[in-house]
């Protein structure tokens, strides 16, 4: 018997981090809002993500693989700020005639301002009635996927 399997897609926006959404969130019995919220605001929410998504809060690690990057989300991004921006910035500072207008580090301006750092993107696979009588070894036949 074939079984369907479940997926959905989630990209992070900011539309959480308004009043209302966050008064909604209350009264709903999840406690969550149908507006999705995966941006990473600040370096202190990137460090949250990197425990979370490698499971360093449970001890289940060993059920996680990293395919794109490495165990260090947080390094990760500082380094794709440097090959992105690094440019840029420097391009940025040859032109500012003050010091004081120069940008030292773009990742940790970044992080100090009000602007998301970075953006998660999940891919779920199934939901919890599917995978609820598959082993290890199935489960990790997804990684190819």
């Amino acid at each position: 018997m074939e079984q369907e399997l479940a997926y959905s897609f989630h990209l992070g926006s900011d539309k959480n981090k308004s009043k209302v959404a966050k008064k909604t969130a209350k009264g709903n019995v999840s406690g969550t809002t149908s507006l999705s919220n995966n941006a990473i605001q600040n370096a202190n929410d990137l460090s949250r993500v990197n425990k979370h998504n490698l499971r360093d809060y449970d001890n289940q690690s060993e059920l996680i693989t990293t395919i794109y990057g490495t165990d260090n989300i947080v390094n990760d991004v500082k380094q794709l700020y440097l090959q992105e921006f690094e440019n840029a910035r420097i391009e940025y500072n040859n032109k500012q005639t003050r010091n004081d207008r120069k940008i030292d580090n773009y990742y940790k301006k970044v992080c100090e301002s009000q602007n998301d750092i970075a953006c998660e993107i999940i891919i779920e696979l199934g939901d919890m009635d599917f995978w609820k009588d598959k082993d290890d070894e199935y489960r990790f036949k997804m990684i190819e996927l």
